[in-house]
């Protein structure tokens, strides 16, 4: 039963890193984020980008590394999901 979560979790966030990868490959073609799947994406992924531009503001206005960093985030908390998950797989 704890595997299933621990890999549901994982799940919501691989989902939640393809997401804000789309996310960011929409503001390449013009329109995109205006759609209703931009809309979508933009209300998900906004507020977890939003910590991260104020931290890492955009160079030159331009290239904003925000999204690379919460991409990198999210990996490491992955990581630490599965390594609590053995860690409890010890003390039990």
């Amino acid at each position: 039963m704890l595997l299933q979560i621990f890999k549901l979790i994982n799940l919501g966030l691989t989902l939640y890193s393809y997401g804000l990868i789309i996310y960011v490959l929409m503001s390449w073609f013009p329109g995109a984020r205006e759609s209703a799947f931009g809309e979508f994406l933009g209300r998900i992924c906004e507020p977890f980008l939003e910590p991260f531009r104020r931290l890492i503001p955009p160079l030159g206005g331009m290239l904003d590394l925000s999204p690379i960093i919460a991409i990198f985030v999210l990996y490491f908390a992955r990581q630490g999901l599965w390594h609590f998950y053995f860690f409890l797989l010890k003390v039990v």
